[in-house]
């Protein structure tokens, strides 16, 4: 099965490998060594300044997503809403009493900053919060912009991401950021179940609520900054997380950008020749392509036909369902060789249809 979805993406033969060393305890010296290497590697690709607290939470992108608002000390937040992962966003804060507020923007357009800077400027809030690449219509939101503005504000700056970390530029310093996250399974190629989290040194002092015991930020620098017990970590996924962060870094990060940003719009220009057509409406995300289908073609009916092909894509979620074809272009995914082989595929589908 060749796999082109938005997360998992394939994961490299280096990583694949890791998963087969022996199985360690989480607190032997050994597997202690490789989080400092790995709180090292992601150090540089967050970028979050000296004293941030840097860990990969044993869970998905949606642990990391709920972590950081479970430890804010307070609300009310601002969630900026343009896609169903920032949705998700406000309904966690919801539900841990936050007092959110949406400010939404239409499927497929950016967040707007000069609607941010009125919010801002009309209440004063605790936190901003947004998703840099909206995995469900494939939209790039403004992050240097809006952290810019929470910064004048004197707002936190939370922001997802799942869909950019490790595959573009990225500094939380640059951006005013606050807290970031991702998840293994994204643009780093490594098997689903960490989810890395960077927390500035500034921030700490705000994210000390107390909404949960597993991802109590105090419990979780325990284990991640001074090697004592919070629980029974993925030892074999931290292995792999640490080969797949060298294997970025070596790569270097502009040039996956620019494999990214090729296979892009090469496969985009391909789809369009065959009568698709993109759903963003402006910025779109190098890492995730959205497309509409050909008229008279059902956008889940390619997907089955697809998968009977050999071929895993993804089809549309939240306000993109039944549309569109999501496909991944993030870590190993981001390959013209592999999507050569979705198009052979996808010109058997179409001529059934």
């Amino acid at each position: 099965m060749e796999l082109l979805t938005p997360g998992p993406t394939p994961i490299p033969p280096r990583v694949q490998e890791a998963l087969l060393r022996p199985m360690r305890g989480h607190l032997d010296p050994e597997v202690l060594r490789v989080n400092q290497a790995i709180k090292e590697r992601l150090f540089r690709l967050f970028d979050p300044g000296e004293g941030a607290l840097l860990a990969a939470l044993a869970g998905s992108g949606s642990l990391a997503m709920e972590a950081g608002l479970a430890n804010l000390d307070r609300g009310p937040v601002l969630v900026l809403v343009n896609g169903a992962f920032s949705q998700r966003i406000a309904e966690m804060a919801a539900l841990l009493g936050l007092e959110p507020e949406v400010l939404a923007f239409p499927p497929g357009e950016p967040v707007d900053p000069e609607a941010v800077a009125r919010a801002l400027k009309g209440k004063r809030y605790r936190l901003v919060a947004m998703v840099h690449g909206e995995t469900s219509t494939g939209v790039l939101n403004p992050a240097e912009a809006v952290g810019a503005l929470a910064r004048e504000a004197g707002v936190l700056f939370y922001l997802d991401a799942v869909t950019t970390l490790g595959m573009l530029p990225f500094s939380m310093r640059a951006m005013g950021v606050a807290y970031a996250f991702t998840g293994s399974q994204k643009c780093l190629s490594a098997p689903p179940g960490l989810a890395p989290i960077a927390l500035s040194a500034e921030a700490r002092k705000a994210f000390t609520g107390k909404r949960g015991w597993y991802v109590d930020f105090e419990r979780v620098a325990e284990h991640w900054e001074r090697g004592g017990y919070h629980h029974t970590t993925p030892v074999l996924l931290h292995y792999a997380l640490l080969e797949a962060l060298d294997l970025a870094l070596e790569e270097g990060i502009e040039a996956r950008e620019r494999r990214a940003k090729e296979t892009y719009a090469w496969l985009l220009e391909e789809l369009k020749a065959r009568g698709f057509r993109p759903y963003p409406k402006a910025s779109p995300l190098p890492t995730v392509l959205v497309v509409r289908p050909p008229e008279g073609v059902e956008a889940d009916r390619l997907v089955k036909g697809l998968y009977a092909q050999g071929v895993a894509v993804a089809g549309g979620i939240g306000p993109t369902r039944g549309q569109v074809l999501r496909l991944g272009l993030m870590g190993e995914a981001a390959r013209r060789e592999r999507y050569q082989l979705f198009l052979q595929a996808l010109d058997r589908v179409l001529a059934l249809t």
